[in-house]
């Protein structure tokens, strides 16, 4: 046995870092530092020149310590060939072919392939065979082992080691060379010749069981090696980053083992790899005839190979390798891979946007499942979470080669999912598959794919296939990329580090690597060394030298793929684009919906074709075919036969509009079928075969429309469902939803969700309920009442349009269609033609019909039948003038089509200004002369006896605005001058404010005499123009009105001489509302906006001027017999309103009634229809308009003409019923007064009265009614209100009838705050509290009565109270005052109640937060006024009642600083970003300076001088941490009394402190 002294092999050796580069200096670089321990990549490395020598080789020593290590001179271009040898104890060593190594990363091999024959020439080859068998006789080796060399294209090789044991590749050459290695070094151990051993004599062809020698040195013949096999390592490396090591657990392992490639692994699924193993964990072998049959079955088996954990593998990257041209050519060293990986070759990754996709939805179906899990979670442990846990939105960022990639994923459906980029969008489906990957459907594709993060990234793998994407680093901060062991710190703490250079080692799997910086700069160390680090864990800290140098990921800005178009022959037929359309809108009412604009885009594109396919008359057919073909073979044929049949009728007459599905004949053929049967087995088999098609007969029941209402009605139901739970809160909602499922969180949070995303299902619900609205408005079936009814009575904010739409189509539903009410009445008008006259009954009729036919009358101003235009114009007036007394009517013609029609008309009775006289020098005044074109009457031209009340009005209907203007001087012409025509001076203006509305009279509800002008000079003509719109000219507001404006302006002077009061422009569109513009002498002819669209001569019926304290604006109302203004209370100029209401009027019309449970009984069911009515218009109108929202002590206002005979007390009843009854939607709407005006007769015969009922509530605890009739005040001549029946006097007793409303004072205003806060002004308490005695003694009296038989008397005062106040001194005192009055948050009464038990009464403390006062937070002076009165209460022994509006402290702002402060931001144009401090100018912190409430330090910054504000005092006290002082002392107290007293406290409102 050959011996090397020790002396000659510590020679080889370096001893440290300075001899060795003392040797390299003399061998020259490039070297290898190579541990003579070492092996498989570990403890070797190579070092280019002398500054990277020391550092490589503390490397090589920390990763084989105690290892002798040599240096070596490189051999380049040099491949790695083995031999393969097995030598016996008698001598014998024989050569097993050899191995080509050369593909290596770091010097570790990662593909070997048998026989190097393919690459070494065959001599040179036999050379080196040799070489290695004597060297094994000369060593007197024993057993296998394998000696490497270098070897050169030149045919030089050199000796490198020879490794005393099997190697993991040595199954390439058992499969080349049939023998089994471990069975033989086994059988040389044993003893064994080479020459006894059966596969050695195999392989030298010689009998397999004979025992005869064989000649190794010189065989004949020599063995030939069998085929070629190529192995390929599996490690947990990841190639894209210099085969970095991983570790971490494996989800899937799958691989299949084939006749000729098989491979081995030492994990399975569900086991993992630790920081501390080796890096491969696998071993794949393919065997083919040649070394490209080998390699091709290589690599598919690789690409079949699955593996899925939390590292990355070289299996795509040897792919790659395998598929290069140099491999496929065999052109390669060992050199070649490190190569490649220098010049960053990866492995084949699919297409960047197929991965940007995949990456995108594995990313957002995690945190969709993760977010329904962990609220599922918290339910279970009884938590009631925001439902934005449920967020059906993920933001995903993805980055890769530094483009960023910004999507937007949302859920339509749960496995339909839609992603945004860059305002385009893409819906694929997705499904979750069992080894938890995603199989996705995108352009008729298919792919698997799956996602793992990883510290700084995403790995994606798709169909085998990997791209990684990066998360967004900061440069600044440095992370270990895998699990290890810290070994030691390559940069000193605090000096500066170059970029892209390494600056700590890390020992990670048993090797030595390093982390680099990506930028220059200062290092900053955060862990030791020796730490054991994580992937992702924080090792340093760089301060970069120049921060503006940091790239970042430039973003995509292009579009995702869209989908290709489909042929005519793929798209789908009707019943299925229904069926996918219905699935769609079921999940957007599950709450499902992708972002905006392409919810609302998409939502009307599934709706219409929702719609359409309900309509097709072709759907029935199809989906009755499709239920046929899927039962046909489980029906008899003759049934099957006769469906077929009706189906086939149905089909012929698919467009014949008598055509209807013949759902009742094939339901009447299964039932005579099912008769027949006899066998009750048979007869119950074949309903449940034909239950399908009876379930789709059944829907067609009542044809395709009553399908259409189903389905929707279906679908409003399920948002119903959900939506009623939360009409009491988030919270309540969630509580009920646990009893309802039972316990079944996955139920209770999927409607959370669905209520989560209330937005979108609103927009459906909406536009659901518009489908419904032509189709059902008129002669609403119940099921679809029933279910808007129950939309509408959703009270919760966030269900206030689709409640809205809902209320609004029931209003409508009270209405009859355009069409039916247009037959009605000119059926009424034809019918009341006799001859060249007219039946007055039957046009009476019209006059006082409910029904509006305002939109419905200026159609028959043109209508063909000149008699019927006539009546149409009277009608007109006579319905507008109910509440005037008329007294002539005159018609003329002003050309063959255009008529006229004149009247004169006196003030009402009941009008104030019917007593006033006008002194206009004579009674007698000349009634102004109206000319024909065709003659000259003079019927109106006499000289009669005119009060001085009397008006003249006439109107006329044109066809077009130009047809008035020809005949504009023919209708002036009409008109008598006054005896002076000197207009106004300077003329008023009307922008909704009333306060000069009394200057006028009559139409214009003017109750006085004007008194700058002279009664004389008073105009008293009225003109009514109607103009019919029939053309596609412009018919908005603004154009009309600009129109109608100029063409005043040009005739201004004319209408003042001719003595025009106003003009009114009525503008008619067929199925429309008329459009009223109205001009009057005393605004210089400009717009009256009061009268927008309104009838000026209904003013005085909706007593208009009773609004005269508020800048009225007129809103339109679905229902044109409501007129709703939104009034502001007039305020001093520069002041802003507080006080916002909305007065709702209406008029309502009836024939007079002879008895009076008609009139009763009509008053009821009309009172109350109008009544709901108006408050459906409040509350359309606070759902539309935002300016609505903020609007309190909202009116009422109804109005009924004429006299009805009926008791009025009856009426004050019914009122206050409706009140009650309706008092929640009340209290919603903010409605505080509801009036009702009716003229009523006690008999038949008896005298009309004037009878007003007010129902009122200021405080929501009391009700009010009050009832007046109108009388004229002796004194004045003027009607005033008196009080009617035996009550008290009520408020309005002795004022005018049109004394304005009046505007809110400061309770009601601080209870409005106190309402929009959600609970009721502290104050109102007191009277709360008085009306719960006043029930209990009223209970304490029934039952007494009831059980004694005795009248127990109630006390007239059943509450007193004193309010407690603190003093100068911070005492407390009884003090009473008036209410509102306090100057702190909280207040506190002495109050004794007489109760039925303590009739003596019985003293109680209360204490209560007064929310209107800074939120009824705690300061100093709340904490002491609750201290006094709680100990005054536990002094005394008082029980003590704390009602309790907010109980925090109050953090609040310095006043003086708030519009004062500027901010300093991080980027002025991006203040999401952040700030840098706030601070004053120079200016401004003079004002504030001298008050000492704010401390700052002045600073230069962006070129200016800046007070930096650095602590806030404020000027008050009151407003910061002292008013923590107390707390304790408050809790405290509270204990005490609990102790001590009775104590009740009651939660009435919890809001944020400020």
């Amino acid at each position: 046995m050959a011996h090397i002294p020790d002396q000659l092999y510590s020679e080889g050796c370096v001893s440290d870092a300075r001899h060795g580069m003392e040797v390299a200096e003399r061998i020259g670089y490039p070297v290898m530092i190579k541990a003579s321990a070492g092996g498989g990549g570990k403890g070797i490395r190579k070092a280019r020149n002398s500054e990277e020598f020391p550092s490589l080789f503390y490397q090589v020593q920390a990763e084989v310590p105690g290892s002798p290590v040599f240096v070596m001179k490189l051999a380049k271009n040099a491949r790695h060939i083995e031999v393969q040898i097995i030598a016996d104890e008698y001598g014998n060593a024989i050569s097993l072919f050899g191995r080509d190594c050369s593909v290596q990363r770091r010097h570790q091999k990662i593909i070997e392939e048998a026989p190097a024959t393919s690459v070494v020439d065959q001599g040179v080859f036999h050379e080196m065979e040799l070489a290695a068998i004597r060297l094994a006789k000369m060593v007197g080796y024993v057993s296998a082992g394998t000696v490497e060399y270098l070897y050169h294209d030149n045919g030089q090789f050199h000796f490198l080691e020879l490794n005393p044991r099997l190697q993991v590749e040595h199954p390439c050459t058992e499969m080349v060379a049939n023998v089994n290695l471990p069975a033989l070094q086994l059988q040389v151990g044993m003893g064994l010749p080479l020459y006894c051993i059966k596969d050695i004599r195999l392989l030298y062809k010689k009998e397999p069981f004979a025992t005869t020698s064989i000649d190794f040195d010189n065989p004949s013949p020599a063995p030939s090696p069998h085929g070629h096999v190529i192995a390929c390592r599996i490690t947990a490396e990841n190639p894209d980053e210099g085969f970095r090591p991983g570790s971490g657990t494996v989800q899937e392992l799958n691989f299949r083992s084939s006749k000729n490639v098989w491979g081995y692994f030492s994990v399975t699924a569900t086991g993992g790899l630790h920081e501390f193993a080796d890096s491969q964990f696998g071993h794949c072998f393919s065997w083919g005839e040649t070394r490209d049959i080998a390699r091709r079955n290589m690599v598919l088996a690789l690409k079949e190979l699955s593996i899925r954990g939390d590292f990355r593998t070289t299996v795509e990257y040897l792919i790659t390798l395998l598929e290069t041209d140099r491999f496929h050519s065999n052109n390669i060293d060992t050199s070649w891979l490190d190569q490649l990986i220098a010049e960053k070759v990866k492995a084949e990754r699919p297409d960047p946007m197929l991965g940007v996709i995949c990456g995108a939805l594995c990313i957002a179906e995690v945190a969709f499942r993760k977010r329904f899990a962990d609220y599922q979670a918290l339910l279970e442990r009884g938590q009631i979470m925001n439902a934005e846990m449920l967020s059906n939105k993920v933001d995903v960022d993805l980055i890769s080669d530094s483009i960023k990639y910004s999507l937007e994923v949302s859920r339509v459906h749960p496995t339909v999912y839609a992603l945004v980029m860059n305002n385009s969008l893409l819906q694929l489906e997705a499904h979750k598959m069992t080894d938890a990957s995603l199989l996705l459907s995108l352009h008729g594709s298919s792919y698997t794919t799956y996602l793992k993060g990883e510290p700084d990234g995403y790995r994606v793998v798709i169909g085998g296939k990997t791209c990684v994407f990066e998360k967004e680093n900061d440069p600044r901060v440095l992370r270990s990329n895998s699990p290890g062991k810290l070994l030691q710190y390559l940069v000193e703490d605090g000096c500066h580090v170059d970029a892209n250079k390494p600056y700590a080692e890390i020992e990670v799997m048993k090797m030595v690597t390093t982390l680099s910086t990506k930028e220059s700069g200062i290092l900053h160390h955060v862990k030791r060394p020796g730490a054991i680090l994580h992937p992702g864990m924080l090792v340093a800290r760089i301060d970069l030298d120049d921060p503006s140098h940091v790239r970042q990921a430039e973003k995509f800005l292009g579009p995702l793929p869209s989908a290709p178009k489909l042929s005519e022959s793929q798209k789908a037929k009707v019943h299925q684009r229904f069926q996918q359309a219905e699935m769609t809108l079921q999940h957007v009412m599950a709450g499902f919906a992708m972002p905006e604009p392409f919810f609302s885009v998409s939502l009307d594109e599934t709706l219409s074709s929702f719609l359409s396919g309900l309509t097709d008359p072709a759907l029935p057919l199809m989906e009755m075919q499709d239920v046929m073909s899927a039962i046909s073979s489980r029906i008899p044929t003759s049934v099957e036969n006769e469906i077929q049949t009706c189906l086939g009728r149905y089909a012929n007459n698919l467009t014949s509009v008598f055509c209807q599905f013949p759902s009742q004949q094939i339901s009447n053929i299964i039932n005579r079928h099912a008769v027949s049967l006899k066998k009750r087995s048979e007869h119950d088999q074949f309903f449940m075969n034909t239950n399908p098609v009876m379930q789709l007969v059944q829907k067609y029941r009542h044809g395709i429309r009553g399908r259409m209402r189903s389905t929707i009605i279906t679908l409003l139901n399920e948002y119903h469902r959900v939506e009623e739970i939360f009409q009491g809160g988030y919270d309540k909602g969630v509580s009920l939803l646990r009893s309802h499922h039972n316990g079944d969180m996955a139920k209770v949070a999927a409607d959370i969700f669905a209520h989560y995303y209330i937005s979108g299902r609103n927009s459906l619900a909406v536009k659901l309920i518009d489908a419904l609205k032509t189709e059902e408005s008129y002669n609403m079936k119940e099921d679809l009442k029933v279910t808007l009814s129950q939309l509408a009575s959703l009270s919760y904010h966030k269900n206030s349009k689709v409640a809205l739409a809902a209320r609004q189509m029931l209003i409508s539903a009270h209405e009859p269609p355009y069409e039916l009410r247009y037959n009605q009445v000119e059926s009424m008008f034809l019918s009341a033609i006799s001859g060249l006259s007219f039946e007055a009954d039957r046009l009476e009729q019209l006059i006082k019909s409910g029904t509006s036919i305002f939109d419905i009358l200026p159609s028959f101003f043109y209508h063909k039948n000149k008699l019927v235009r006539v009546a149409a114009l009277e009608v007109y007036v006579r319905r507008s003038y109910t509440a005037y007394d008329v007294t002539c009517v005159q018609h003329e013609m002003l050309d063959e089509n255009t008529t006229l029609v004149q009247w004169q008309f006196l003030l009402p009775t009941s009008h104030p200004n019917r007593k006033v006289a006008y002194h206009r020098g004579s009674i007698s005044l000349p009634i102004p002369k109206v000319y024909s074109l065709s003659e000259d009457l003079v019927s109106l031209s006499k000289q009669i006896s005119a009060p001085p009340c009397q008006r003249t009005g006439v109107m006329a209907a044109f066809n077009s605005f130009q047809h008035f203007k020809e005949y504009f001087s023919q209708l002036m012409d009409l008109f008598v001058p006054p005896p002076s025509t000197t207009p106004p001076a300077t003329p008023p203006s009307s922008n909704g404010d009333l306060s000069s509305i009394e200057e006028e009279d009559a139409d214009d509800n003017v109750f006085s005499v004007p008194s700058s002008t002279s009664t004389e000079d008073e105009p008293i003509h009225i003109v009514n123009i109607g103009l019919y719109l029939n053309g596609p000219e412009d018919d908005s507001d603004s154009s009309l009105l600009n129109q109608c404006s100029q063409f005043m302006r040009q005739h201004t002077v004319v209408l003042h001489q001719k003595g025009i009061r106003r003009i009114t422009f009525l503008f008619f569109k067929e199925r429309a509302f008329p459009k009223y513009f109205t001009f009057r002498a005393r605004y210089e002819f400009k717009e009256d906006t009061i009268y927008r669209h309104l009838e000026p001569a209904l003013a005085f019926q909706l007593e208009i001027n009773r609004l005269s304290n508020f800048n009225i604006q007129a809103i339109p109302c679905h229902n044109h017999r409501m007129h709703l203004y939104l009034g502001s209370a007039k305020v001093a100029e520069g002041q802003a309103a507080t006080d916002h209401r909305l007065f709702i009027r209406t008029i309502i019309r009836h024939s007079d009634f002879v008895t009076r449970e008609a009139a009763y009984d009509y008053m009821v069911k009309e009172g109350e229809r109008m009544f709901l009515e108006c408050l459906d218009q409040l509350e359309v109108a606070r759902a539309k308009l935002e300016d609505a929202q903020k609007t309190d002590c909202n009116h009422i206002f109804l109005h009924f003409v004429p006299p009805i005979i009926l008791d009025p007390q009856r009426i004050a009843e019914k009122m206050l019923s409706l009140v009650t009854q309706y008092g929640v939607r009340l209290l919603k709407l903010r409605v505080t007064e509801a009036e009702v005006k009716i003229i009523i007769r006690l008999m038949p015969t008896g005298k009309s009265i004037n009878i007003r009922v007010f129902v009122s509530s200021d405080s929501t605890f009391t009700i009010t009614t009050h009832m007046y009739r109108e009388v004229e005040d002796p004194r004045t001549g003027e009607l005033v209100f008196e009080t009617y029946g035996s009550q008290e006097a009520g408020p309005l007793h002795g004022l005018k009838v049109n004394t304005p409303y009046q505007s809110k004072d400061h309770l009601q205003q601080k209870r409005y705050v106190a309402q929009n806060l959600g609970t009721s002004y502290i104050y109102d308490f007191v009277e709360l509290f008085r009306q719960g005695l006043i029930r209990q003694w009223e209970q304490y009296a029934a039952d007494v009565k009831k059980v004694k038989g005795e009248h127990v008397s109630i006390p007239d005062k059943v509450l007193s109270s004193t309010e407690l106040v603190l003093d100068e001194e911070g005492q407390l005192r009884e003090l009473n005052r008036v209410y509102g009055e306090n100057e702190i948050a909280m207040v506190a009464w002495r109050m004794t109640m007489l109760t039925p038990h303590f009739p003596q009464g019985r003293e109680v403390i209360v204490i209560g937060n007064d929310i209107t006062h800074n939120i009824g937070s705690f300061g100093p002076q709340e904490d002491q006024l609750f201290k006094l009165a709680s100990e005054l209460s536990r002094k005394e022994g008082l029980p003590r009642v704390y009602i309790a509006a907010n109980s925090g402290a109050r953090i609040g702002l310095a006043e003086e600083l708030k519009q004062l402060f500027k901010v300093a931001w991080v980027e002025s144009e991006y203040p999401e970003k952040g700030y840098r401090y706030l601070y004053l100018s120079p200016a401004d912190y003079m004002k504030v300076s001298a008050e000492g409430s704010v401390r700052t330090e002045l600073i230069e910054d962006e070129g200016e001088s800046r007070y930096k504000i650095t602590d806030i005092i404020g000027k008050k006290d009151g407003i910061g941490v002292e008013n923590l002082r107390a707390s304790g002392m408050i809790a405290g107290e509270t204990s005490q009394a609990y102790e001590e007293v009775l104590t009740i406290s009651l939660v009435i409102c919890t809001v944020e402190p400020l």
